[in-house]
């Protein structure tokens, strides 16, 4: 672990449907880290990691700016997912310059965003050019460190949870291996981290229904599902992925790269 981080993790040793594991030191997966404390940015920098991808919106960078080491370059690059944004919009809430407006304007949010499942397929109808730039991020990647990829959000649990379920899927992971990794976010992120989240929707007088409070820190492996059949009837996450613009060359890359 890397102290300030509840939900990094490496995704390397998922089983693969044929035999075999993912490749250990080439993709990570994160929330924000804009918790990091020295002894974390020491053991950040230590790392195997050279690219982030922020699939965060701008306004969630503003209020939560990642914290990096200064010993070394990394290449950041921003994917902005507005679908999946919603503990980003409750980290803003608080602090608005109007609370009666913020308080509006979050309610009006929770209000029209659907069950995470369909929320999980709204993100994949969207965003899959911005899902093709992260495998091709993986893709490029030399066994030189450090360009290890971490892929992270605001939770590490939606549009990562998805991004790192797409690319497991298409190299040929295990599907319970890919469900199992991402129900775990929700143990990870148990505590603190969540107990902040759901404080913060609170203070704005939205009530903390089961629906709410799953959405906020929630990992329930049906959604996830829910998503990889939507995927499925699409051809699979491999053609998903061509079909947001990875080449067939860049795909061939990314199995090389993820498949120890």
């Amino acid at each position: 672990m890397i102290e300030g981080l509840q939900n990094f993790r490496d995704t390397g040793g998922t089983p693969l449907r044929d035999g075999g594991e993912t490749r250990s030191g080439v993709l990570y997966r994160s929330e924000a880290l804009s918790a990091l404390t020295p002894a974390g940015l020491d053991s950040f920098a230590a790392t195997d990691i050279g690219v982030i991808a922020d699939f965060r919106t701008g306004a969630e960078r503003g209020m939560a700016a990642d914290l990096l080491p200064d010993s070394r370059p990394f290449t950041v690059v921003e994917l902005p997912l507005l679908e999946g944004a919603l503990t980003g919009m409750a980290q803003q809430a608080p602090i608005a310059d109007d609370p009666d407006a913020a308080k509006a304007a979050i309610a009006a949010a929770v209000s029209r965003i659907p069950a995470l499942g369909d929320l999980y397929v709204s993100m994949l109808g969207q965003g899959a050019a911005s899902f093709a730039r992260l495998a091709r991020l993986v893709a490029a990647a030399t066994d030189d460190p450090p360009t290890a990829v971490l892929v992270h959000c605001t939770a590490g649990k939606d549009r990562t949870g998805v991004a790192v379920a797409l690319l497991l899927e298409a190299v040929g992971a295990d599907r319970s291996a890919v469900v199992a990794d991402y129900s775990s976010s929700a143990a990870n992120l148990a505590g603190p981290w969540a107990d902040r989240m759901r404080a913060m929707v609170t203070a704005m007088g939205v009530p903390l229904t089961p629906a709410v409070d799953t959405l906020l820190t929630g990992t329930p492996p049906a959604a996830i599902e829910q998503a990889l059949t939507w995927v499925d009837a699409q051809g699979g996450a491999a053609s998903y992925l061509q079909s947001g613009g990875l080449t067939g060359d860049e795909l061939a890359a990314l199995r090389l790269r993820l498949v120890a």
